[in-house]
């Protein structure tokens, strides 16, 4: 069975509820489970609004702290269940990639996250950190609705 379960998250309600149960299933087969958290790196020159209000040590500043609290509560949640945890905070330009050489590096051989299950046109426009794992991972991936 697996050994090593790798559950991402970004701190949101919902991917805190599939850390949870990431957690669960980690004790029930005897697993440990290791939480990563991805960050983009600070850039000049950015697109996204919330990188506009910072310096670059401000910014990292704000990322690590972001990153710490999301992935306080997947450590919390292990110790709650007894569970061993590892932590890895990941800066990349690619969530999706982020997350699967994480699972590479740190030997996970299940990937358990949340997806928002969007639909439709909503589905194709905005994407899905989720989808891309699925798509390129060369190990399982559970996801939580």
């Amino acid at each position: 069975m697996y050994q090593n379960i790798l559950i991402p998250t970004d701190g949101s309600e919902l991917a805190s509820k599939a850390a949870e149960q990431g957690v669960l299933l980690a004790k029930e087969i005897g697993a440990k489970v290791t939480a990563v958290t991805v960050t983009e790196p600070f850039h000049v020159i950015s697109v996204a609004p919330r990188q506009l209000e910072y310096t670059r040590s401000e910014y990292e500043r704000h990322a690590d702290a972001v990153a710490g609290k999301a992935l306080g509560a997947v450590l919390e949640a292990a110790k709650r269940a007894g569970v061993a945890c590892d932590t890895v905070h990941v800066q990349h330009e690619h969530v999706y990639q982020a997350i699967i050489d994480a699972a590479a590096s740190k030997g996970c051989d299940l990937i358990a996250m949340a997806s928002h299950g969007r639909r439709g046109v909503s589905a194709v426009v905005l994407g899905s950190e989720t989808v891309k794992v699925l798509t390129h991972s060369k190990i399982p991936v559970l996801v939580y609705r």
